[in-house]
């Protein structure tokens, strides 16, 4: 994804948390909502960690934007713990930047701020926050690194986002969305209880190919007509709907009418090469519906 300045890079990790629970019987209905909701968050969350600060009858919050640099070279690990999402923007630079948006709440202004002093980052080895042990606190990492750093990334209800890097990455987060963009390389992940978003430029993916699978969450997938690859996406409980002419789902599984009495066909998986094919692209789903658009389509 492409951004005119640099602070519209940064987009934050709730963006994708908007994927979370699409559900399989609404989601072809509301692709237009989603694109819209998608589009307001992109020109919204420009900065990361800002405004972050709420307060309620009985808590408030104190947030903290913490940055280190690291020097770049071998695996970035990064591990997001309880209630932490995972951003990683590929750059044209030679050490990693690493944002922490630490965020800590409690009775008072004072009880929130005291938490979140007791928070560290760790960056030897892998990259995660340590802190109290009690529920309280949250820390969702936004990094900067080359475009060709290979990734290794975890979260635990947060989201992942993975943005111009042309390295190997491996990714896995629950209750979390995931969100590809302008990627290259070898990538594989998962997510369960997260809709996945995969943005594919170019005319084909360079590397080994992405592998990316979600139990509970739709998929949209967004692709030039002229990409070439070997496509595979499936669902076996949700809609699909191509605007590319030549992915159209061909296999039909049989289900019950809605009466419960008959059966239907419905069309659940692609598995074909896409303009003579190419390294393979597989986003696939249990639960959820299946979209593939062209950039620009609503």
């Amino acid at each position: 994804m492409k951004f005119i300045g640099r602070n519209s890079k940064y987009i934050a990790v709730a963006l994708v948390t908007l994927l979370v629970g699409i559900a399989a019987a609404n989601m072809l209905g509301q692709e237009t909502k989603f694109k819209d909701k998608f589009d307001k968050l992109d020109s919204k969350n420009r900065g990361f960690c800002n405004n972050n600060n709420w307060s309620s009858d009985d808590h408030v919050t104190a947030t903290q934007l913490r940055e280190m640099t690291v020097a770049a070279g071998g695996t970035l690990t990064v591990d997001g713990r309880q209630n932490g999402g995972v951003s990683v923007l590929g750059e044209n630079r030679s050490d990693i930047l690493v944002r922490a948006c630490v965020q800590a709440w409690g009775k008072s202004d004072e009880d929130a701020k005291a938490r979140g002093e007791k928070i560290t980052i760790n960056t030897s080895g892998t990259i995660k926050a340590e802190g109290p042990e009690e529920n309280g606190w949250s820390v969702s990492f936004q990094i900067l690194a080359p475009r060709n750093t290979s990734v290794d990334l975890t979260a635990h209800n947060g989201g992942i986002s993975i943005q111009g890097i042309d390295g190997s990455a491996k990714f896995e987060t629950m209750n979390g969305g995931v969100f590809l963009s302008d990627d290259a390389g070898n990538f594989s992940g998962k997510t369960q209880n997260g809709g996945v978003f995969v943005r594919l430029n170019g005319s084909s993916w360079k590397g080994g190919g992405l592998d990316v699978t979600t139990t509970n969450g739709g998929v949209n997938i967004e692709m030039p007509e002229n990409y070439a690859a070997h496509v595979e996406t499936s669902t076996v409980n949700g809609g699909f709907s191509s605007d590319i002419a030549a992915l159209q789902p061909l296999r039909e599984d049989r289900d019950r009418d809605d009466n419960g009495w008959g059966y239907r066909s419905r069309k659940t998986k692609i598995n074909t090469d896409l303009n003579g094919g190419g390294p393979p692209v597989r986003v696939v789903t249990t639960n959820g519906g299946v979209r593939i658009s062209t950039p620009g389509t609503r």
